[in-house]
């Protein structure tokens, strides 16, 4: 149906109100012309100018810090610290309000590496929510207008199927600008990405990488568990290896690095990415290894208390369970994720003595307000 010139679609019960108001409406300053490749870059100025607009209102952030929105009840807590690599290679975002739509939040965190990798990771931070927006426009707007929903079901599906095929065009999207970019060679350099749109009650997850999202959920006896949201893409996984293998790279781990898989050209000891799925890393493309997200949806219910976001650094010194922990017994929700990455660094030093720390990074998102911005108590399953 149509709503003062604009679309309007959404998850079961979340109406959302798309372009054209959207852009003309809170992007003055850009002109929309007529011609399509006008249009799609005039879109992404829009873009530029409500993440502007966002940060100017405190609801965009891309460092340690917290965002709340005073329209909703989500509160999150951002933290990203430098291992001992050299520069943090780690990049984040968080967009409350996102594209000016009062119910939806983007999440994200991007993983560089190589010796681009950090120019990789802020370009794809600035690239996957600017693309991914234009590109969930113009899907809803190329969708027949007379669909009818009989039940719920079919529009939540309907919904999702929007969002798989706007991630799916934009990661293309992309790998394209940076394999076109000047500024800096993603030859040898790349960059996972995990990001997260919640939309109401719903949460659009995609990942291309080895960052990782865990869900908290409280269950009947109070217990709080946890619910991991994606899967690591290591070199390792059957179906990653597979196609790996068929795209004659190869896959095998050093003997000084038991356990650690990595990605190999043929007959070749380089560059040995320790990741399936990444921007960037040009040299790998043609032996396996692609950006292609996988995409899943996860309904959140009252029992959900919060999401984790965070890179593989975190993962690899802490458990899910561990996490999920820390988190919970935090006093306050402001310094949730800035406890879980201290804790992980501590870790890190204690189980992986003489490895060089890796860029710890984390986005930790809360459903619910509490007057004291502390979690209720719950059990702990150890």
């Amino acid at each position: 149906m149509w709503a003062s010139g604009s679309l309007v679609f959404g998850f079961a019960g979340v109406t959302m109100v798309l372009f054209p108001s959207f852009v003309n409406g809170l992007a003055r300053t850009v002109s929309i012309k007529k011609e399509k490749n006008c249009q799609k870059e005039d879109g992404r100025r829009a873009v530029e100018e409500l993440a502007k607009e966002a940060r100017k209102n405190e609801l965009l952030l891309s460092s340690s810090g917290v965002v709340k929105s005073t329209k909703t009840n989500n509160f999150v807590s951002v933290f990203t610290n430098k291992g001992q690599k050299g520069v943090n290679q780690d990049r984040l975002l968080v967009w409350e309000e996102f594209g000016c739509q009062q119910d939806m939040m983007f999440c994200g965190v991007f993983d560089g590496h190589g010796p681009w990798g950090h120019f990789v990771a802020k370009r794809v931070r600035k690239l996957v929510p600017a693309f991914l927006l234009c590109n969930w426009q113009e899907n809803m707007a190329a969708t027949s207008l007379d669909v009818d929903f009989k039940i719920e079901a079919d529009k939540n599906i309907y919904g999702l199927d929007i969002w798989k095929k706007s991630y799916m065009k934009t990661c293309v999207a992309v790998d394209q600008d940076l394999k076109q970019h000047t500024g800096f060679d993603s030859f040898l350099s790349g960059a996972t990405a995990l990001s997260m749109i919640k939309q109401g009650e719903h949460l659009v997850i995609a990942n291309v990488g080895d960052s990782r999202a865990v869900l908290a959920t409280t269950s009947e006896d109070g217990t709080l568990t946890p619910h991991q949201l994606t899967t690591d893409f290591k070199p390792n996984l059957p179906q990653e290896a597979k196609r790996i293998t068929q795209s004659r790279g190869q896959v095998f781990c050093l003997e000084d690095e038991p356990g650690v898989y990595r990605v190999w050209m043929p007959n070749s000891k380089s560059p040995g990415l320790a990741i399936s799925r990444a921007f960037g890393d040009y040299c790998m493309k043609e032996f396996g290894v692609i950006s292609v997200p996988d995409v899943t949806h996860r309904k959140i219910t009252s029992r959900d208390q919060f999401v984790i976001l965070a890179t593989d650094g975190v993962w690899d010194a802490i458990s899910n369970q561990e996490a999920v922990k820390i988190v919970s017994a935090t006093p306050h929700k402001e310094k949730a994720a800035q406890r879980l990455v201290k804790c992980a660094i501590h870790e890190w030093k204690r189980k992986r003595s003489g490895i060089a720390m890796d860029d710890m990074s984390a986005i930790c998102l809360f459903f619910h307000s509490f007057p004291s911005r502390q979690i209720p108590p719950t059990k702990i399953v150890d």
